[in-house]
This record gives structure tokens, sequence and C-alpha cells, in this order.
């Protein structure tokens, strides 16, 4: 399968289950309307897909979050079978992504660092 081909389909199930936790379509009180997806994998056969989650709250919420999503895949995968015109609609798997959290922790890092500029060097001329 071609690679644009792919790349629309990622997004289009990115898109699908964004919109589908943002609703509170899926109704598990485990899963937090603040998760965002970071990444999705589907396989060139579109039989499974890899969907990585991530977000600003604690690290408890979002695995919690994820074992909520992982409860509901079969209705997600439903939802999403109406909404992808393909012959198959990928088996889900939700993946704990801790890639958003990193990021604000390297961004702290970076910024409590106070490197003094280097004096300008006098010439002789």
């Amino acid at each position: 399968m071609s690679e644009f081909r792919m790349q629309r389909i990622d997004n289009m199930v990115r898109e699908a289950i964004s919109e589908m936790i943002m609703r509170g379509t899926v109704k598990d009180p485990r899963i937090s309307k603040l998760v965002s997806i970071s990444k999705v994998d589907v396989s060139k056969d579109l039989s499974f897909a890899r969907i990585y989650i991530s977000g600003i709250e604690s690290e408890r919420k979002i695995k919690s979050s994820v074992d909520g999503l992982n409860s509901a895949a079969g209705f997600i995968q439903k939802n999403l079978g109406k909404k992808m015109h393909t012959r198959t609609t990928p088996k889900l798997k939700f993946i704990f992504d801790s890639s958003i959290k990193d990021g604000f922790e390297m961004t702290k890092k970076l910024e409590s660092m106070h490197i003094e500029p280097a004096p300008p060097e006098e010439s002789d001329d």
C-alpha cells in the first residue's frame, strides 16, 4: 500500500477516535477528555492498529484512561468501521506514551540552565 494512503488512514483513525473521546461517545468514566493521541500505527494490511495515548495529566490518570480505552476497544472499533470505508477495520490496541510529559520536563530543564553569554573578544587593531 502506498505511503500516502497509509498516512491518510492513520490520520482518519486519529481524528475519528479523538472525536469519540472529546464528544464523550465512549462513556467509560476512566477516560479523561484531556488525553491526546500522539501517534497511530496501522499495519499495512489494516488488521491491527496501535494508538499511543499521551496527555498533560498525571501518569496514573493517563494509564487509567488507556485501560478504559482498551476496555472499550470493541465499541470504538465498531464506530470506527462505520466511518472508515475500507474492507476491514483494524483491531485497536491503546498504549501509554509519555512523550508530552517528557517534552515538558526537557523544556523545564533547558529553561533552568543559565548560561552566561561569552564576553566579546577584543581585537588588537
